[in-house]
């Protein structure tokens, strides 16, 4: 018999990046009595990974719980980044309703469109929190107006359309239905949810249904299955029956070892779990995303809906260059090929794919950011390896070539919008859209080719002096749009291995600008600079004064170096050209050809020419 567990509610929090999801989850954690009245609670707790507090963007979906009256409210704080949007997508399927939090001021941006749309496909109800309310610039109107077209471009139902409106400040913990008077706490949010998101409509009695929606990971007891009892009860040490809608074949016996409900920031052990709960199980082995538990004599597999392709490839390889093996723990084609398909179990829009070469992997993910982020998290485990400038994926669609296209939408001092609109166009950009914003900014929407973007961040920032905001979203695909130049200039190439030095690098950035100081241990082939020219050039900066005629005393204090530029990991992943690799250990990242040998290299680049 179907009813209503009216005792919970299950919601996501959606948004576009940096809306203040987060922030609002903090308030409805503290104001729901999760934590002592004199307790130290940081900003942002919910971002509990190393790399999400230090870029200040939610990377993987959370699972929390609060309790308000007698109902208890399941709540999971989303990514707002594009680059994420797998981890929406999938989470989506857990809950009864959404809040979509737009900024007051920004408004409707292109993630606010992609996770709203994925929200209304499944026809769940949406409470829309204009968040930042108390900024001097809010614009809760218009942007309220916005959320409304939007939702009329989507399609969205009539009773989505008459979605309620919270007007509310995160930071201050304050909600109202009045967006010119704040009340002092959440309690008109709080309140909306439990009206507005309706109860799990449940069956007690049928046959066990789970369907695994995010995997976690702990040393202690393995994988940790996270989702929503769709139907029936679930008890500990009950036997299940494990099955795939995509491999219906596949069905595997499994016993339940623990099970955990939410709790605050906390997972609480407990015996028996009902339709309607979202929970956590432990003692199923090889447990995937997607993976249905069910009843032994009901083996029943829920669809798992479908996510979006990725469109950006990158080789990963066992690191070959000199230095190898000297700062990585783990080092080895094997090391590398565990820890990528390990990657696989808890990341459902990433792709690895073995290669003719043990020693190298075609990894493809949803944008740079996406697989910077693994690179990154890599990297600080130990793992020691190189990988290849990023190529977009291309689709053949009736014997024709298409590509991945992004939706830019950028907003700039009206100063700088003559480079960013030459530079854009180069690269393929079609302008779309122009507003005039507020305080001298102008906003630009563009069409581009997802290849248009890469290596362009860098360079935005300085042509917009780092005041510039660049926001994109997949777009679909389009037929090729031709050539785009991906770099105008060369790089200054290590002429030997050895230790760079002052008078050597002192000479050298005569030709460039360079990525080394004096001390830095270079080997041939590495590249240690940027060139202005198309062509590289290659220097020695391990030359010592010595050599020269030059043996005036005191002549090194004259020599004075031109600051260096420090590459970071996006900023390297946007600079490497075809002929380049990028070498990744825990200590350090550096850029290197891939013939490391002059004379080779040359020989290849004559022949590549002559073909």
């Amino acid at each position: 018999m179907i009813q209503d567990r009216e005792d919970i509610r299950n919601v996501a929090i959606i948004a576009h990046v940096d809306h203040g999801k987060t922030t609002l989850v903090d308030q409805l954690l503290k104001q729901g009595g999760i934590f002592r009245k004199n307790q130290v609670v940081e900003d942002r707790v919910m971002d509990s990974n190393e790399l999400e507090r230090e870029r200040g963007i939610t990377i993987l979906s959370k699972n929390t719980a609060i309790r308000y009256k007698d109902k208890k409210i399941n709540i999971i704080d989303t990514p707002g980044h594009a680059d994420f949007g797998g981890e929406v997508e999938r989470v989506l399927k857990m809950v009864n309703g959404v809040i979509l939090v737009v900024d007051a001021f920004e408004g409707v941006m292109p993630q606010t469109k992609f996770v709203l749309k994925k929200a209304l496909d499944m026809e769940l109800p949406v409470i829309t929190c204009i968040n930042k309310i108390d900024r001097p610039e809010a614009r809760p109107e218009e942007v309220e107006e916005e959320v409304l077209e939007l939702m009329l471009d989507l399609e969205a139902s009539e009773e989505q359309l008459n979605c309620p409106f919270i007007y509310a400040s995160a930071k201050e913990g304050t909600a109202s239905s009045d967006p010119t008077k704040q009340q002092e706490d959440m309690t008109c949010l709080l309140e909306t949810i439990i009206r507005h998101i309706p109860a799990p409509k449940v069956d007690q009695d049928a046959p066990t249904q789970l369907l695994i929606s995010t995997i976690d990971y702990n040393e202690y007891v393995g994988r940790i299955g996270i989702g929503k009892v769709e139907r029936g009860s679930l008890s500990l040490h009950q036997e299940i029956i494990v099955v795939n809608d995509l491999y219906p074949e596949q069905k595997e016996k499994m016993k339940i070892s623990k099970l955990y409900e939410f709790e605050g920031l906390q997972r609480k052990e407990i015996t028996q779990a009902f339709a309607g709960d979202i929970i956590a199980i432990s003692g199923l082995e090889d447990i995937q995303i997607g993976d249905t538990v069910c009843d032994v004599n009901v083996p029943e597999p829920i669809p798992f809906v479908k996510i979006s392709e990725p469109t950006i490839q990158m080789v990963f390889s066992v690191n070959n260059s000199p230095f190898a093996g000297t700062e990585g723990d783990y080092v080895t084609s094997r090391h590398l090929r565990d820890r990528l398909f390990k990657a696989l179990n808890t990341d459902v829009s990433l792709r690895v794919e073995e290669t003719d070469s043990p020693d190298a992997f075609k990894v493809s993910g949803r944008g740079e950011l996406h697989l910077a982020i693994l690179i990154e998290t890599m990297r600080r485990e130990g793992y020691e390896f190189q990988v290849s400038q990023p190529i977009v994926l291309f689709k053949d669609i009736e014997g024709k070539c298409y590509e991945p296209m992004e939706k830019a939408i950028i907003d700039i001092p009206e100063e700088c919008m003559g480079s960013v609109m030459e530079k854009l166009g180069t690269r393929k950009g079609e302008l779309l859209n122009m507003t005039p914003g507020k305080g001298g900014y102008i906003r630009l929407e563009f069409s581009i080719p997802a290849r248009g973007l890469i290596g362009y961040g860098s360079e935005f920032m300085t042509d917009t002096k780092g005041r510039g905001i660049l926001n994109t979203v997949f777009d679909g695909y389009a037929p090729h749009k031709g050539n785009i130049a991906r770099r105008i200039q060369g790089s200054l190439v290590a002429f030997e291995t050895g230790e760079a030095v002052t008078y050597g690098l002192y000479n050298a950035q005569e030709r460039g600008i360079l990525f080394v100081s004096p001390g830095t241990k270079v080997y041939e082939g590495m590249v240690i600079g940027q060139s202005p020219r198309t062509e590289d050039i290659e220097v020695n900066v391990c030359k010592k004064k010595h050599i020269t005629n030059m043996r005036a005393a005191g002549s090194d204090e004259a020599l004075r170096l031109s600051p260096i530029k420090n590459m970071s990991l996006e900023e390297a992943l946007e600079f490497i050209a075809e002929d380049e690799l990028l070498e990744i250990t825990p200590k350090n990242l550096r850029i290197r050809k891939k013939v490391l040998d002059s004379g080779m290299r040359k020989k290849t680049q004559k022949k590549n020419r002559e073909l």
